[in-house]
């Protein structure tokens, strides 16, 4: 015979709501109570049915993410620690890659999500028709990306002072001829290369440094777009002693380039990246250092907590730590005339 919920229940002496929250993982449980319900439906051999749980609470037990590249690192990083967490909770992910414009525009004008999922995980920032879209659906909402938004959890860090902090290193350290390589082909709306570039711009200024604009190359935020981004730096009349990568993997495409010229990091060039990627310290990148994944669990976190306890007050924005990693690809440039 198929045992139910409430055969659990009767044996544990509990009630089946508790039995439900007990094998979920959910708050409201003692880890007593919690391990005794583990035993008696081990024992009994009970496994949850996840329709009937649906039908009785309510949900879907899904969450709906979007992204615009899931193939990148920084995303697909921030997506498997959400992923993680929301497993650990008995939650499925449903997944739209929102990559072109037409699939962008298809899914705001449709909203597939609506009834099939009990919060949405956005690692996009929605313009304001698309904010109002998902916030229509009813369902917490969180992001990892751009700043505060009306109706959105959002977690992230300061990405102009931690531009500020990497730009101010190479000054610090004596560099006058202080390129960049953004990523201003990125998605959507994203708010991210404009703030980076705004700080390199600002500590420019504050150390008196006149800006050149030859000493700027758009990198795509991928390391092949970092390779030629350097490349071009480095046929600028007076190139740089010094190169601000917006990212790390634009910097390890920088570290290539420098490489095929002969050029010594970093007696020749140095170059800092952002980000403290998984292969940074294989490359010896110094970086400034942001938690990829940490973001990701902490907005599911967030999202699970919104969903268990539904009048409580949501985070508004959540701002993770930032700091800079020194490693070897950075230095004092060398004496050998104006710079």
């Amino acid at each position: 015979m198929t045992v139910s919920i409430t055969d659990v229940a009767r044996a544990a002496g509990v009630s089946a709501s508790t039995v439900s929250r007990a094998l979920r993982g959910r708050p409201g449980v003692s880890d007593e109570v919690r391990t005794q319900i583990t035993a008696v439906a081990a024992e009994l051999g009970y496994t949850a049915s996840r329709s009937a749980s649906s039908l009785a609470s309510g949900r879907t037990f899904t969450i709906g993410v979007v992204v615009p590249y899931v193939g990148r690192w920084f995303f697909g990083t921030v997506l498997d620690a959400a992923e993680k967490e929301f497993s650990a909770a008995g939650y499925d992910v449903l997944l739209y890659n929102l990559g072109s414009p037409e699939t962008r525009k298809r899914f705001f004008t449709k909203l597939p999500v609506r009834k099939r999922v009990d919060a949405v995980l956005s690692l996009l920032i929605p313009d304001g028709e698309e904010s109002a879209a998902l916030r229509s659906l009813g369902v917490p909402l969180a992001s990892t990306v751009g700043g505060a938004r009306p109706g959105f959890t959002v977690v992230g860090i300061d990405d102009r002072v931690g531009a500020e902090s990497a730009v101010r290193h190479l000054v610090n350290l004596g560099h006058r001829r202080i390129g960049m390589i953004s990523g201003t082909s990125g998605p959507l709306h994203w708010t991210t290369p404009l703030e980076r570039r705004q700080a390199y711009l600002d500590v420019l200024a504050e150390a008196g440094i006149e800006h050149d604009s030859a000493l700027e190359a758009d990198g795509d935020y991928t390391v092949e777009g970092g390779e030629r981004a350097m490349t071009e730096l480095l046929a600028a009349a007076r190139p740089p002693t010094a190169v601000f990568a917006q990212s790390d993997e634009m910097a390890m495409g920088a570290l290539r380039a420098l490489r095929r010229h002969r050029l010594r990091v970093p007696d020749d060039v140095s170059v800092i990246g952002f980000d403290d990627h998984e292969l940074a310290d294989v490359v010896g990148l110094t970086t400034v250092a942001q938690p990829v994944a940490g973001q990701g669990a902490e907005a599911a976190r967030l999202l699970l907590r919104q969903l268990d306890e539904p009048d409580a007050e949501p985070r508004g924005h959540v701002r993770m730590p930032i700091r800079v990693v020194l490693r070897e690809t950075t230095a004092p440039p060398r004496p050998r005339g104006p710079q």
